[in-house]
């Protein structure tokens, strides 16, 4: 007798019920031998690219996931080290393959194209505070986002702007002026000055972080910037029904209705506001009508009237539309400033030569006087200009970009397979001596106009590049000179750390793990200029 798949006996007694499970095995089969197939075929493709062996066969590695968050940096420049033969290297975390990008020449290929724009899995932590807005959208939604609000950000707009800033800059040297002669982190200070930044030019609501901190809104920003950088280190905390379990998810979802909540006020009271205001300006324009000159004057407007303005009483956006875009303006728009600042600081303070030429630099511009800043001051501040770039290019604040690809590529004769994620690292991008001999050293000299002269265009991207670089670059660079340009023009700064014993975590924003200590010493007797 030959031997039977099934028994002869339950053909007679369960026709149907066995032909059903064998049918049921045989695409069970076909099913899982197809996926390990094509599975088998992607792994082939990825482990092609130079990188460490997977611990787990067709799985990957489980080593890297659980890296501390300020290992991750010098773990990727280990790598890259090792591995690197064209530019690129291959690494798995847990069954995801991340294709590290470290040269000018392959952020070229993925910031420069127009296909490859689709944000990377670790954006997803984020759309829980922030929708789909324009950081986290994709194709139609983002390219028509991004032509309604690129002219938000025109010179003429962010020029009106420029009275917030030197405000709450005044606010920060008041603060500072307490902490002359002590040892302190100036990060926090810096941080809270650029959050009543951002809160009066997105939504012209002043909520007062500098004077009060421990306000519902400013701790609801910090928890919440703090969880989606938890997730996106910690894999537990990314399978959603347990994220949503433990503690760490109620308190994310307690800090979204209090943010939620007051930014769907203030466009209500925005909305109001706006209207008030318009029907105020038509009856101005008609009482002077036969006066062809006459301009009625505008209120001050913030980034959220003119999305007002832009949605046509919700025929083109609605109020969730706005709200995305207004909660995507306070993340971008706060934490990756606040650390360019913080970081300017730290290498200004550890460079004496360079902060003395910055001083030098001041004292012609602006003298002993505590004038407010202008934007014809902003043109000369060059060599404070160059400072920060520079620190931008040693610590830029999102030192990793990544990018979901959606099929297959090319990168420095490598061919990548739809699937994988690409991971763009300025951190490293920055540090080629081809481009940046040297590259550890403070040197704010490489930006001189006659030393970026054929520099490839994508060895130097803190802003990202392309047609998904930063759209508030502008903004912040303006932010970042102003208040930089405050606490110089009244103190003296010193850095108590040097950079080999400063631990940097690549977490969303690159920022110190123990702060930024600082030591200031006013440069005048009663640490602020004479008028």
């Amino acid at each position: 007798m030959g031997f039977q798949i099934v028994p002869e006996g339950l053909y007679r007694l369960f026709p149907n019920a066995v032909t059903l499970v064998t049918s049921f095995a045989t695409v069970l089969f076909c099913v899982v031998g197809t996926a390990l197939y094509r599975r088998y075929k992607f792994f082939r493709q990825c482990s092609v690219i130079p990188g460490p062996s997977a611990q787990i066969p067709l799985f990957g590695s489980f080593t890297e996931l659980f890296l501390e968050p300020e290992g991750i940096l010098p773990h990727f420049m280990k790598l890259y080290k090792v591995w690197s033969k064209k530019s690129v290297t291959r690494l798995w975390i847990g069954p995801f393959p991340m294709i590290t990008i470290g040269s000018a020449e392959g952020a070229e290929v993925v910031l420069g194209s127009n296909k490859i724009i689709d944000k990377g899995r670790e954006y997803n932590f984020i759309q829980p505070w922030l929708a789909t807005g324009l950081l986290t959208s994709t194709g139609s939604k983002w390219h028509k986002r991004r032509k309604m609000l690129t002219p938000t950000f025109h010179f003429k707009i962010l020029e009106e702007f420029i009275h917030v800033i030197n405000e709450q800059s005044d606010v920060l040297v008041e603060k500072l002026n307490e902490k002359v002669g002590q040892d302190f982190d100036i990060f926090p200070f810096i941080t809270r000055c650029t959050l009543d930044v951002i809160c009066e030019t997105a939504m012209g609501r002043h909520v007062n972080a500098q004077g009060k901190s421990d306000s519902d809104y400013v701790q609801a920003v910090y928890k919440v910037t703090r969880i989606i950088q938890a997730r996106q280190t910690r894999p537990w905390l990314q399978i959603e029904w347990l994220f949503r379990l433990l503690p760490v998810g109620l308190e994310q979802k307690r800090c979204l209705s209090i943010l939620h909540g007051f930014t769907d006020q203030v466009i209500r009271e925005r909305k109001l506001e706006y209207k008030l205001q318009k029907a105020k300006e038509e009856k101005e324009t008609e009482r002077i009508a036969d006066n062809d000159n006459f301009i009625p004057k505008k209120s001050r407007l913030a980034f959220l009237d003119l999305l007002i303005e832009a949605s046509q009483d919700g025929k083109v956006l609605s109020d969730l539309d706005i709200r995305e875009e207004v909660d995507t303006f306070m993340f971008e728009g706060h934490d990756t400033t606040a650390a360019a600042i913080n970081w300017s600081l730290f290498l200004i303070g550890g460079n004496p030569e360079v902060q003395e030429k910055v001083s030098e630099e001041l004292t012609r511009v602006f003298g002993e006087s505590d004038r407010p800043i202008t934007m014809a001051d902003l043109s000369e501040l060059k060599y404070l200009e160059y400072c920060i770039k520079e620190a931008l290019r040693l610590y830029p604040s999102v030192p990793i970009m990544s990018r979901a690809l959606l099929e297959d590529v090319t990168v420095c004769g490598y061919d990548i397979p739809v699937g994988s994620t690409l991971m763009i690292v300025p951190y490293i991008i920055h540090r080629d001596p081809t481009y940046f001999p040297d590259p550890e050293s403070f040197k704010p000299e490489r930006f001189f106009p006659e030393n970026i002269q054929g520099r490839h265009p994508y060895a130097y991207v803190p802003f990202s590049a392309g047609p998904r670089n930063c759209i508030g670059q502008k903004f912040a660079q303006m932010e970042e000179k102003i208040i930089l340009a405050s606490v110089l023009r009244r103190f003296h700064v010193k850095s108590l750390d040097k950079a080999d014993d400063m631990p940097v975590l690549a977490e969303l924003i690159l920022r110190p793990r123990d702060g930024i200590r600082l030591h200031l010493t006013p440069k005048f007797p009663t640490g602020s200029p004479v008028i």
